[in-house]
């Protein structure tokens, strides 16, 4: 088994003044890379800014030998992402490897969620990940290499209550990977996703006391490190990752039920009656490109 080594690798790892980001840009560094600590220092709901926590990730590292960078950008405006990248840039010449982790919290149940909680969450996870993407992007592209990694939530997979735009954020995080991956192959950029449940300020009134001791972000790492590596070849990948344990969640399509000849309209009631047929996820499948679902018209479309 190839030892994962990052020696000569540029990283940006966003949201990496604390908890998961820290740990990602601790254990990277140790390996070789070069890091830039993005962090606004703002508080769990994203107000206020403050230095001391990227710079002290940027210390640590220094003091295992390994090179680092502060920024304090936000990731939420289009010039906050495109400073991000050019700190990387001017310090160490390129980006190879960009992790997505920088996030806020502003849970309200839907009826009670107005525009500026919804904006700014977006803003965060959604457009921000937009924001810092597109300049490391199109640098990848030039150098013919680059690893993205994505950070998405159960709340957005499966839903949680309170979290509308949390949720909905971290969902549109998957369509932007789905569509990384077809734009980014023939550049070999490799963009996925991960789920992860770690002891975070994102999560420490979300998980129960006795799971958020043992939630060491460690844990998460191991997938996120690989998933940045060389060695992995893989693109589009939704990655589940808690205590040890890890799995691939993926948008499946069951067998369904055709109800036309491709002429006739089936009519509400037919769909009524095949109801459970259509809703069936008995021997799913994975469809990785939307073509690729027309196959399964084929006998209507003779």
């Amino acid at each position: 088994m190839s030892k994962i080594d990052f020696t000569g690798r540029v990283a940006i790892i966003t949201g990496a003044g604390a908890g998961l980001g820290r740990c990602y840009a601790l254990e990277m560094a140790k390996r070789g890379a070069k890091i830039v600590v993005n962090d606004l220092g703002g508080s769990r709901d994203g107000v206020g800014s403050d230095g001391a926590a990227a710079n002290k990730v940027v210390e640590e590292i220094k003091a295992l030998g390994g090179e680092a960078v502060p920024n304090y950008d936000s990731v939420a405006t289009l010039a906050g992402g495109e400073n991000i990248v050019n700190t990387a840039i001017k310090a160490f010449g390129k980006v190879d490897i960009l992790i997505n982790n920088a996030g806020i919290l502003r849970d309200k149940t839907f009826i009670k969620m107005d525009e500026e909680n919804w904006d700014a969450v977006m803003n965060v996870h959604l457009k921000g990940a937009f924001y810092v993407t597109r300049p490391a992007f199109e640098n990848m592209r030039k150098n013919g290499y680059g690893r993205i990694v994505m950070t998405t939530s159960g709340a957005g997979l499966f839903g949680n209550f309170g979290q509308t735009n949390y949720a909905s954020a971290k969902m549109g995080l998957i369509g932007l990977t789905n569509v990384l991956k077809i734009e980014g192959e023939k550049y070999n950029i490799k963009t996925n996703v991960i789920v992860p449940v770690a002891a975070s300020r994102l999560t420490e009134d979300v998980l129960p006391p006795e799971f958020f001791e043992k939630m060491k972000p460690d844990f998460v790492a191991s997938a996120v490190l690989y998933m940045c590596s060389e060695q992995c070849v893989d693109s589009g990948m939704i990655i589940n990752a808690a205590l040890g344990y890890y799995s691939r969640s993926a948008v499946v399509t069951g067998p369904g039920a055709i109800l036309s000849d491709g002429v006739k309209i089936p009519t509400p009631e037919e769909v009524m009656g095949d109801w459970s047929k259509i809703i069936s996820l008995d021997s799913p499948k994975y469809f990785n490109m939307l073509p690729e679902m027309f196959s399964v018209l084929g006998p209507v479309l003779k």
